[in-house]
């Protein structure tokens, strides 16, 4: 038996920044995070046209924005006069899709521990786990706890792992495959990340066993997480911050 890798992370994750609550990847989602009192977010980093770290979850930006077209060919210049708020509400109108690095300095300054998602661009893998890694170890040089990088490319977390081989990493998989271990192993992982409905308590012990953490997604349903919990995974990405909590998990 291994012993768990150590761990600094609490056990409420904030879905792309603030769940449900605040349009997706935006700087008014950490605010919503915040006051339901969670101490981790989620979000997704690609890169502009230009190379700028910023956040956006697809591949284009036509679903976020009133924008329209592939993320890849937008420089940020042109990607930063997008409203991402309206489609969300009314109220969020003119909400921009933030830099990594103004993302940065509002999760250190609200005291929030960050999972910083590589979503590369098609074509674009290792270039954005190279530029993301690199962009995170500077602008959280100083945070008490670095951000947890994880991706579903092993390409672009392989160039993380190159790039800032310190900052801690976990493999994205949608269902566990029978090589994770290998894997993991390569890209030198802290932890697995798994969608919840793949999961049981045993499948939860053996990657305990095996001496790594389990972040699971997307859960937002309070029983499901309670039991999640129980079985032992150490971290639940939620939707639904104002249900799922510290306080309401009782741990």
């Amino acid at each position: 038996m291994s012993e768990p890798i150590a761990w600094s992370y609490p056990h409420v994750v904030a879905h792309r920044c603030g769940g449900v609550l605040a349009p997706e990847n935006t700087l008014a989602g950490l605010d919503q995070a915040v006051r339901h009192q969670v101490a981790m977010v989620e979000f997704d980093a690609k890169l502009s046209s230009d190379d700028v770290p910023f956040l956006l979850h697809d591949d284009d930006v036509d679903r976020t924005s009133d924008g329209h077209g592939p993320a890849a060919r937008l420089s940020y210049a042109a990607l930063s006069k997008l409203d991402a708020g309206r489609w969300f509400d009314a109220s969020y109108a003119g909400e921009r899709m933030p830099t990594l690095e103004s993302v940065a300095r509002r999760c250190i300054a609200l005291g929030l521990q960050a999972n910083v998602e590589i979503k590369p661009c098609p074509g674009r893998d290792a270039e954005t786990g190279t530029r993301v890694a690199r962009a995170v170890q500077a602008y959280w040089a100083d945070a008490p706890v670095q951000p947890l990088l994880s991706s579903f490319s092993e390409t672009a977390l392989a160039a993380a792992r190159d790039a800032a081989p310190e900052l801690p990493r976990g493999m994205l998989f949608g269902a566990l495959p029978d090589d994770w271990a290998q894997c993991v192993w390569r890209l030198r992982c802290v932890s697995v990340h798994l969608d919840h409905t793949d999961l049981d308590a045993a499948r939860v012990a053996a990657l305990r066993e095996a001496g790594y953490r389990t972040l699971v997604y997307t859960v937002n349903d309070l029983e499901r997480a309670r039991t999640l919990v129980a079985w032992g995974v150490d971290a639940i990405c939620t939707d639904r911050i104002d249900r799922i909590n510290a306080l309401t998990l009782s741990v």
